[in-house]
C-alpha cells in the first residue's frame, strides 16, 4: 500500500493553516469537478484524491493521527507491516465500521483509498457508503459585467444564478477581477450542513474616454490651436460632471493637468477620490479659409525659422 502524501496533493505546506487548507482544496475541487470535467477519468480521480486529502487535513483530529503516522512511515517501509524495525503499525488501523466520510463537493460517499480506510476505517461497512457528516455545499461562481460609470457609481445590480434572480449593492470604486462572495447563494448543504457561497467576479468594460490606474484616471483633451496660444477656458466632460479649467497662453502640446479628487472612487473609503489627469492634445484647425492662411504667412514672416 502506497503512502499519500495529502499536503502535496492539495499543494500547500505542512504548516499550512486551516483557511489556506480550506482554499486550496475550493480551487482543486472546482478545477477537477466532473461537473466541469464530464468524462475524464485522470480529472474523475483527481478530484477523489483531492477530497480525501482535505478530509483529513481540514479536520484537527484525523490531521494530527495522519501526520504522526507519517513521521513513522519510513520506519514501516523499512521494517513492515509484521511490527519489523521496531514499527507497530497496528496503532494507526482503524477496527471495525466507522462513519463513512465525504467531501462538500464529493457527493454522497465516495471511494476512498485502501491508505485512508486503513487509517480512519472502512466507509461504513460492507455494502454501506453513506455519509452521515454535516457538509457544506458546493461553492458557485458568476461574473457581473459593469461599465466604468457602474463601477464609479455603485448601486444596486441585478443578476439570476442557476435560474434565482440575486439582487446585490455594488460599492463605488470597485476593480476589475474583484470578486463579491454572497453567502448561503451556492448549492445546498448535506445532512444539515450550511449552504456554499456565491463567487460573483467583477469585469469593468474598457472605457473610450478614459484610462483607470487604481484610484486615478487620465484623460485625453483637445485643445484648439488659438486657445492653446492665446489661452481661455475649455469645458471638460468627467465622470464626477462638468468642469471648466483654465488654459494658460502658449500650451504646448502634450501637457499634463491634474485635477484632484476628480479620480475615481477609493473603494470603501466614503468621500475619497483619485486624481483626473488630463492630456491636452493641440488641435490643429482644418479647411482655413483665404483669410486664415494670409494671416498664418504674416504670423510666420514675424517669426522666421
Amino acid at each position: 500500500m502506497d503512502y499519500k502524501d495529502y499536503y502535496k496533493i492539495l499543494g500547500v505546506d505542512k504548516t499550512a493553516t486551516t483557511d489556506q487548507i480550506k482554499k486550496a482544496y475550493r480551487k482543486l475541487a472546482r478545477q477537477h469537478h466532473p461537473d466541469v470535467n464530464p468524462n475524464d477519468p485522470e480529472a474523475e480521480r483527481r478530484f477523489k484524491e483531492v477530497n480525501e486529502a482535505n478530509e483529513v487535513l481540514s479536520d484537527p483530529d484525523k490531521r494530527q493521527k495522519y501526520d504522526q503516522m507519517g513521521a513513522d512511515w519510513q520506519r514501516y517501509q523499512q521494517g513492515g507491516a509484521g511490527g519489523r524495525g521496531g514499527f507497530d503499525w497496528g496503532q494507526y488501523q482503524q477496527q471495525g465500521g466507522a462513519r463513512g466520510f465525504g467531501g462538500p463537493e464529493f457527493g454522497e460517499g465516495g471511494d476512498f483509498s485502501d491508505f485512508f480506510s486503513s487509517i480512519f476505517g472502512n466507509m461504513g461497512g460492507a455494502g454501506g457508503r453513506s455519509s452521515t457528516r454535516a457538509s457544506a455545499g458546493q461553492d458557485y461562481q458568476a461574473e457581473l459585467e459593469l461599465t466604468l460609470e457602474d463601477a464609479y457609481q455603485g448601486g444596486p445590480r441585478t443578476l439570476t444564478v442557476n435560474g434565482k434572480k440575486l439582487r446585490l449593492t455594488i460599492q463605488p470604486g470597485v476593480e476589475d477581477g474583484q470578486t463579491i462572495r454572497l453567502r448561503d447563494q451556492g448549492a445546498p448543504g448535506r445532512n444539515g450542513g450550511p449552504s456554499g457561497s456565491l463567487f460573483i467576479t467583477l469585469r469593468i468594460l474598457p472605457d473610450a474616454r478614459y484610462v483607470r490606474t487604481g484610484h486615478d484616471l487620465t484623460q485625453e483633451v483637445k485643445v484648439p490651436l488659438y486657445r492653446a496660444l492665446l489661452g481661455g477656458e475649455q469645458v471638460v466632460e468627467t465622470l464626477a460632471g462638468t468642469v471648466k479649467i483654465n488654459i494658460k497662453p502658449e500650451t504646448q502640446n502634450g501637457t499634463r493637468l491634474r485635477l484632484r479628487g476628480k479620480g475615481f472612487p477609493v473603494y470603501k473609503q466614503a468621500g475619497e477620490f483619485g486624481n483626473l489627469y488630463l492630456h491636452l492634445t493641440v488641435q490643429l484647425p482644418q479647411h482655413l479659409t483665404d483669410q486664415e492662411k494670409e494671416l498664418l504667412r504674416q504670423l510666420a514672416a514675424l517669426r522666421p525659422d
